[in-house]
């Protein structure tokens, strides 16, 4: 099932959508010549926010979850993705082990592990499932009753499986936000996907989105558009500790410049909507140390129930460094709610296998267009 969108269909196309429509032969050879050049991750998920004038990502997760949100009828296409990806990578490969996260509790997520190595499973590989810091093998059940073998790992020299199981790559699925386990590292022997330094433990959205400021000026100079319109305006702070109230001023100043900077391109464009930013965790996921803002005045005057919320995120790890990202706006609304696309995609997808349509699981998530409210 496509999601309604209240915004579908209505009107003519948008100055911005007609413009990537009318050089979509550019953006394909764009595209091909950048996989060329560059190593693509394995798999990843991309937020995007359309604000109708402007179309942007605001996270690139490169440990997704959610598979289980996938519509069925695009799941063909995500096995076809998988087998070309795999190929690539180990041509003979036979076993693949995944290692999901720790919070074994979270059965949506139990149910998305259990998707993501069904899809593995159908391009012909077999599929083994073994936890970090896990003891003795244990059957869990997922959030629609099905049930996955964890198993623990071994590791035998420079390589790594379960009891019995020697496979040619790891795909891990756990974010290493608590760092880097030393039974991960020096697996020199096995193709580790993705590799280590994607984790949080080392892994910053500010660098990531500083790389994404050179690739998207670049995109933008070949469709002649202002690269702002793909691009969310950033900047960063350090030593923040939102506990003692340390690096205030940094994070104070840095939302009052790019309130004004937003501002002003409002004003260029004549934009009526309200200027805000989102104050994020430099590194982390699962939507923890999140706060968006209006006026630089809120994030002197956080109460304690505010700070506590911003100073740890996943793993109860501290929040030392923040990211200030411009916040978009979205046209986008699914029942009334806020929404935003959400891709997932496989290095070496095929035609046609670049984007997920969605359906609305039992806990209210989305594939391909997501609630944001």
């Amino acid at each position: 099932m496509v999601p309604h969108l209240t915004t579908a269909l209505n009107g003519p196309l948008l100055e911005l959508e007609q413009r990537i429509l009318d050089a979509s032969t550019s953006i394909e050879r764009w595209f091909r010549l950048r996989w060329q050049a560059h190593e693509a991750p394995f798999y990843c998920s991309v937020d995007l926010r359309n604000s109708g004038f402007k179309l942007a990502p605001v996270d690139t997760n490169l440990y997704p979850g959610g598979f289980n949100n996938l519509s069925a009828a695009f799941m063909p296409l995500a096995v076809q993705a998988a087998t070309v990806a795999i190929a690539k990578i180990c041509p003979e490969a036979k076993n693949l082990l995944l290692v999901p996260e720790n919070h074994t509790r979270n059965k949506w997520y139990l149910e998305n592990v259990a998707t993501l190595a069904a899809i593995l499973r159908q391009t012909g590989l077999e599929v083994r499932i073994g936890g970090l810091g896990v003891e003795k093998k244990a059957e869990l059940e997922t959030a629609t009753g099905k049930k996955i073998l964890l198993e623990p790992l071994k590791r035998d020299g420079a390589r790594l499986g379960v009891e019995g199981f020697d496979p040619c790559a790891i795909l891990v699925n756990n974010d290493l936000s608590a760092g880097i386990p030393p039974i991960l590292e020096g697996l020199t022997e096995q193709v580790l996907l993705p590799p280590l330094h994607a984790g949080w433990a080392l892994r910053r959205k500010s660098a990531h989105f500083a790389a994404y400021d050179e690739v998207g000026a670049e995109f933008a100079d070949m469709l002649r558009i202002d690269p702002w319109l793909l691009n969310p305006y950033h900047a960063h702070c350090g030593e923040i500790d939102f506990q003692a109230r340390a690096g205030e001023e940094c994070l104070a100043s840095n939302v009052s410049m790019l309130l004004e900077k937003i501002r002003a391109k409002y004003l260029e464009y004549g934009i009526k909507d309200t200027p805000y930013v989102a104050v994020k965790a430099d590194a982390g996921t699962y939507g923890m140390g999140v706060m968006m803002v209006r006026d630089a005045a809120e994030v002197r005057d956080l109460n304690r129930k505010q700070r506590n919320k911003m100073a740890v995120v996943k793993e109860g790890l501290a929040v030392t460094d923040v990211i200030i990202q411009e916040g978009v706006h979205t046209v986008e609304r699914i029942e009334d709610k806020a929404a935003e696309p959400l891709l997932r995609l496989r290095r070496g997808r095929p035609p046609g296998a670049r984007r997920g349509l969605a359906r609305t699981g039992k806990d209210g998530a989305r594939a391909g267009m997501k609630s944001a409210a």
